[in-house]
């Protein structure tokens, strides 16, 4: 889709769109309201700007709509609105090592239990293992400071998402 093509739909159209790359309601809305957009860098511009200006509640929505890093049925059953990106994202956790998986799966639910939502990380070119440190290092952070490293990997898929639509 282009972006003429994405100002030319009915809001509840672009809505829909908009909903495969963030899954935040308030961002999809607020976006949503600022259209047409002259160009794609306007768009990317205004989608960070209307992303970092949302509650926590809004960031927490967003992250809902994510399966675990590497948890296939979620990406089959839950999420199969934007299951091939997803997919394509976490490609690396398809040729993980059996230990590098379930040292993911005891990691996503230590991080869970311990901040209440899901672990969040642009996973797009990192190998299982790097996920894997990602996640070892981040769950020390206190929650203050946690949702806020999430809120910024949220940020970048939802920019690489943008892009997808608009390829």
């Amino acid at each position: 889709m282009t972006l003429s093509d994405l100002n030319a739909l009915t809001p509840a159209a672009r809505a829909e769109a908009l909903a495969t790359c963030c899954g935040a309601t308030a961002w999809v809305t607020t976006l949503n309201e600022q259209f047409p957009f002259d160009s794609a860098t306007a768009l990317y511009e205004a989608a960070e700007r209307t992303w970092y200006n949302l509650t926590e509640a809004d960031w927490r929505e967003a992250f809902s709509h994510h399966p675990k890093i590497g948890d296939v049925n979620a990406l089959k059953e839950k999420f199969a609105s934007t299951a091939t990106w997803a997919a394509g994202e976490q490609g690396a956790v398809r040729q993980a090592s059996q230990a590098t998986l379930e040292a993911l799966a005891a990691g996503n639910e230590a991080y869970e239990r311990k901040f209440g939502y899901i672990f969040i990380v642009c996973a797009t070119g990192k190998s299982a293992d790097e996920m894997l440190a990602l996640l070892q290092a981040r769950l020390p952070n206190d929650p203050s400071q946690e949702i806020h490293v999430a809120m910024g990997e949220q940020a970048k898929i939802t920019r690489l998402r943008l892009e997808k639509l608009l390829a």
